[in-house]
């Protein structure tokens, strides 16, 4: 374990033997950190809350998690898990694998979110937020949950496999955005969306569907859904199985 002298791991800690720990972080008791995480200076792993109700902080094989990040205890995150700096995640959240937080995002907590999801900086993820996998979602997006604020009244969002958020949307409360919708830059988007149809504006409106977008490099392909044509990042098993229903989808429909 390269851990740095000026680091403290509190004794009930679980810290995979060659996992590294950066200058002046803290991991608390209830934390279980896997093999291969990497983690930056000044972090903060497992903060104690009464919200966790007794639930470790579970950090996945082959993290990486960036400077300054605090993570409270009772959360779940699968491996190859990937933070920005100054992330901050709550209790209670419930993420698989390939997660990606940009720099600056907060995560509420009591949320799910599914596997190789990817957000950039400035994101806010409300409580009980369900978010599915293959998910973008750009800088300084909101999920909220509060109809009327300030009230104990709490309706997450719920975000479909493979769709896409623009940068500067804000989704209102108890908002479903269905499979492969994307939603435009600067939308409010006050009513739920069709799984793969395009909206946009204040307040958002349907705009067609997803698959009228082209490519903006000459070729007349459909830029959705992305995955016919965006593959980096992603694990060959699952790129080969993208690129072959692209590929079908072409030939059975005459596309370019």
């Amino acid at each position: 374990m390269a851990v740095h002298p000026t680091a403290l791991i509190a004794s009930g800690a679980e810290v995979a033997k060659d996992a590294e720990i950066g200058p002046y972080t803290i991991v608390h008791a209830n934390v279980r950190i896997a093999e291969g995480a990497r983690i930056g200076s000044h972090c903060e792993l497992g903060v104690p809350s009464a919200l966790a109700e007794g639930r470790p902080l579970v950090i996945g094989e082959g993290a990486l998690i960036r400077s300054h990040s605090v993570f409270y205890e009772g959360s779940r995150f699968g491996p190859g898990l990937v933070t920005g700096h100054r992330v901050t995640v709550r209790e209670k959240t419930e993420a698989g694998s390939a997660f990606q937080i940009g720099t600056l995002s907060d995560i509420q907590g009591h949320c799910t979110i599914g596997d190789h999801v990817r957000t950039h900086s400035n994101v806010h993820i409300g409580q009980h937020s369900e978010v599915g996998n293959f998910v973008w979602i750009f800088p300084y997006v909101v999920l909220t949950n509060d109809p009327h604020p300030p009230s104990e009244v709490m309706k997450g969002v719920t975000v479909g496999d493979f769709a896409v958020i623009a940068t500067m949307v804000t989704v209102l409360p108890g908002i479903v955005i269905g499979e492969g919708a994307v939603i435009g830059a600067s939308s409010l988007v006050s009513k739920d969306v069709a799984a793969h149809r395009i909206v946009a504006g204040v307040p958002a409106r349907d705009r067609g569907a997803t698959s009228s977008i082209q490519l903006q490099d000459g070729s007349g392909r459909p830029a959705y859904p992305w995955t016919s044509h965006f593959q980096r990042g992603y694990p060959s098993e699952l790129t080969e199985k993208w690129i072959a229903e692209a590929t079908s989808f072409a030939q059975r429909h005459g596309a370019p």
